[in-house]
């Protein structure tokens, strides 16, 4: 019988981690994750006790973030593969494939990390943890140097992930699973869509103007003073007879208020 392939993660994101081991476990049945930890020194025993095939790790992580932790590991007998979990732009991941270090982006994709889970695959049954090369110290003290000048001139931190509630139940939803938001009476509607085919609404307990300021105005613009659309999502824009303009989104029309129309010139 085949020895399993174990593997930890590593994430501060509570949430992000339960979606991550799930994700996991339907794409990698037989991978056994031995532990899921909050933080980098968590994470740095974990692995110095179980030894793991492979190491999820975000980039940052309160204690231990997860360039310095994958340096450490790179310096012990055994490291394992390790895997980047970003929420950087694709401009700064090209830093992550000039170094051929895998990584995956927040919000996480099925398909990226099924991709990933494929090459650890191979990586891992072509050779056994303790014989396997690790990853060169040199690449990852160039990778840490690049990552920290990427930080420097990165932009604001946009949500990756809106935590709304249907019912009791609080949802973790990607933002680019989103179509729109709409404000009502004390809170904004977050209507999103679900397998690609249905589309389900939540609610945020906040204000639209406060949910503006975190969210990417390139990806996500207000198009009326009581809704924001994902550009993405947008199915076709419309002027009526009026010569009013609407936004067809998600099978319903939104209005565009007139001071919102410049955002479509010359689309």
């Amino acid at each position: 019988m085949s020895q399993s392939i174990t593997a930890v993660i590593a994430d501060d994101e509570p949430l992000l981690r339960f979606h991550l081991e799930k994700m996991l476990s339907d794409l990698w049945f037989d991978l056994d994750i031995v532990a899921v930890c909050a933080n980098g020194k968590e994470a740095l025993d974990a692995i110095e006790q179980h030894q793991p095939d492979i190491a999820f790790l975000d980039i940052k992580m309160p204690e231990l973030d997860g360039m310095a932790l994958a340096a450490k590991l790179q310096k012990g007998t055994v490291a394992p593969l390790i895997v980047f979990i970003t929420a950087y732009d694709e401009f700064a991941v090209k830093a992550f494939e000039t170094n051929a270090i895998d990584y995956v982006l927040k919000p996480i994709s099925e398909t990226r990390l099924e991709a990933t889970c494929e090459k650890l695959k191979q990586r891992v049954t072509q050779q056994n943890k303790h014989s396997a090369p690790k990853q060169n110290q040199d690449v990852l003290s160039d990778l840490f140097a690049q990552i920290q000048q990427l930080s420097a001139q990165q932009q604001p931190e946009y949500l990756c992930w809106i935590k709304a509630y249907k019912g009791e139940d609080l949802h973790l939803i990607s933002v680019s699973d989103v179509l729109y938001f709409k404000a009502e009476d004390k809170y904004v509607s977050v209507y999103a869509k679900q397998n690609d085919i249905d589309i389900t609404e939540y609610l945020i307990r906040s204000s639209l103007k406060e949910l503006q300021q975190k969210i990417n105005p390139d990806h996500f613009w207000q198009i009326h003073r009581s809704s924001i659309v994902n550009v993405a999502q947008i199915e076709k824009v419309k002027k009526d007879l009026l010569g009013h303009l609407y936004v067809h989104i998600g099978g319903v029309k939104l209005p565009v208020s007139r001071s919102a129309q410049s955002l479509f010139k010359g689309m």
